[in-house]
């Protein structure tokens, strides 16, 4: 049967300063050394990190045009181009994490390295995040919480929310930090979990709200149990003790008062109007946990895992901290009623459970005292994650020719140019295969200091702005770019295009990319457009009377 435990974190004594000690997990033998593992997490990690390590662009949706950004913060002093194109306004933004880390790693290694060191400190975050929260909750080291390495690549990191990513290991951390602190003085644990909500709050909005939806099960739980407990013993003393503890569950909020004035100064709150609830997608957000490219390999994966809890239950072996009953249901809760769209800000809510699935493993315990147990579990966690890098590396694979055909055109666009993105099918985009397209032109931005007409410029959302002067070229609303069919349009009827940006593309940049071309794809406006690349589901295209064509032939 599975057994709902309750140890350090919730197995509380009626004196706040004499913390609860799980006796049982006391008394149990060591079962694994931390130095096992320790080297198990250094090899489950170096696998983990095998696709990463092979693809310095892999092919995520918005990693590029987040590094593209990486690069300018790092060389816009340096580089007249970028800084003829662009400006960095420093504000109160909840999504600057990488902003602030991966411009530093570029002071010592190129961009596309320093985002593959980024993304593997996210990864080594958020699992020793979990294997953390699991020792503070059980009182001893377990490998069982090494299965989150399974989980790592997930469809929100396809997606390439790299702030988000990193925060959920930070939220972990911020959680074991409470936990920890919880029955010490609260003029320590208050201004530490302080600490981390800033951390949080400038890493990502969500993350930080995962962090409160964590800490609000744990005091529920919490004020449940001691009022319980009190109830039990002595009725008349747990009247009078309620106020004193309703008044420590509010305490908890403390920390989170500064949240609401940084929120106000911060441009983000311009983007609150920004908001939609939909019904259809929660099914999805919760199978992104645990599909990435193939139907077969999540039900293997699903497959495996049911098998090894089949095993735990018959033998007796697994409990669950009550803890995570209390994040079932509070977690549940909090998901029906997310928006999708949230400071205009997408997928609000799938993102939510791949947070929470990594507090939940933390929560799971399995009695390891048994050889074969400790065996089984050892084959269990490589095979898993072995069967996920595999299935992960397999796909990259297919899709790198694509996206080093991208990095081959780019070479072929003059320094300082500017480029107009269009789509050939405007219902694209949205598939995994070609998530590694989407934004790919930013490559550009990177290599030969372009300007790029999808590169992030919200604002309220990014630091990266594009010059007063050319800010009405580019899109600042993160939309998705035009069908080549209206800029065909255009050119032949320029009324056509007003209030946009490309109203005026044939004058106004130098080279067009036209993505998810067929083979059959035929150059749609010859008397603008020349044909200097054709690449996988792509094309580029020289404007023939952009400014630098007319500038040439002035000069011939």
């Amino acid at each position: 049967m599975l057994d709902v435990t309750q140890s350090p974190g919730l197995a509380f004594e009626l004196a706040p300063e004499q913390p609860a000690i799980d006796r049982g997990a006391a008394a149990r033998p060591v079962e694994f050394g931390r130095r096992t593992i320790a080297l198990v997490f250094v090899a489950l990690l170096a696998m983990a990190s095998i696709p990463i390590l092979l693809h310095p662009l892999p092919p995520l949706s918005d990693y590029v045009n987040h590094l593209a950004r990486m690069h300018v913060i790092a060389s816009i002093n340096s580089d007249p181009d970028l800084a003829r194109y662009y400006e960095i306004d420093w504000q109160v933004i909840p999504n600057l994490m990488m902003d602030l880390i991966v411009p530093q790693f570029e002071r010592l290694m190129n961009v596309y390295l320093a985002g593959q060191v980024y993304t593997l400190l996210s990864f080594a975050l958020i699992v020793s995040g979990t294997l953390a929260l699991h020792r503070r909750l059980f009182g001893r080291w377990s490998p069982l919480p090494l299965i989150a390495f399974a989980l790592l690549y997930n469809n929100v990191f396809l997606v390439g929310t790299m702030n988000y990513v990193f925060g959920i290991g930070l939220m972990l951390w911020a959680v074991t930090a409470w936990i920890a602190l919880r029955e010490r003085s609260f003029l320590l644990r208050l201004p530490v979990s302080m600490l981390f909500v800033l951390a949080l709050f400038f890493c990502h909005l969500f993350s930080l709200g995962v962090y409160g939806l964590a800490l609000l099960a744990f005091e529920l739980h919490r004020l449940w149990t001691s009022y319980a407990r009190l109830r039990g013993a002595a009725p008349g003393a747990a009247r009078r003790r309620l106020p004193a503890l309703l008044v420590d569950f509010v305490a908890t909020g403390l920390p989170f008062l500064p949240v609401l004035p940084l929120l106000m100064m911060s441009p983000t709150w311009g983007l609150w109007q920004g908001l939609s609830w939909e019904l259809p997608g929660k099914i999805d957000g919760m199978i992104f946990v645990i599909e990435v490219y193939s139907h077969s390999v999540a039900l293997l994966l699903i497959g495996i895992v049911a098998f090894l809890v089949g095993w735990a239950l018959r033998d007796r072996i697994v409990s669950f901290h009550a803890f995570g009953i209390a994040v079932l249901a509070v977690g549940a809760v909090i998901y029906l009623a997310l928006p999708r769209m949230l400071f205009d800000t997408y997928m609000a809510d799938q993102r939510l459970p791949i947070s929470l699935v990594f507090i939940l493993l933390a929560c799971i315990d399995l009695d390891l005292r048994q050889r074969n147990v400790r065996r089984g579990l050892m084959v269990a966690l490589f095979a898993l994650v072995a069967i996920r890098v595999a299935e992960v590396e397999d796909a990259w694979q297919q899709l790198s020719p694509g996206i080093d055909s991208f990095r081959q055109s780019v070479q072929l666009i003059d320094r300082g140019a500017k480029v107009m993105v269009a789509y050939a099918d405007p219902d694209d985009g949205s598939g995994l295969g070609d998530y590694g397209l989407v934004h790919a032109d930013c490559i550009a931005l990177i290599e030969r200091s372009a300007l790029v007409t999808t590169e992030f410029t919200v604002m309220g959302k990014q630091v990266l702005h594009a010059r007063p002067e050319y800010r009405g070229r580019v899109d600042t609303l993160d939309g998705t770019p035009p069908g080549i069919d209206q800029l065909v349009d255009v050119a032949d009827n320029s009324s056509s295009g007003i209030g946009h940006y490309w109203r005026h593309w044939t004058t106004d940049y130098d080279y067009l990319y036209v993505l998810f071309t067929d083979d059959n794809f035929e150059n749609p406006d010859p008397g603008h457009l020349e044909p200097i690349f054709a690449g996988h589901r792509f094309m580029l295209y020289r404007i023939q009377h952009s400014q630098i064509a007319t500038a040439s032939k002035a000069t011939k």
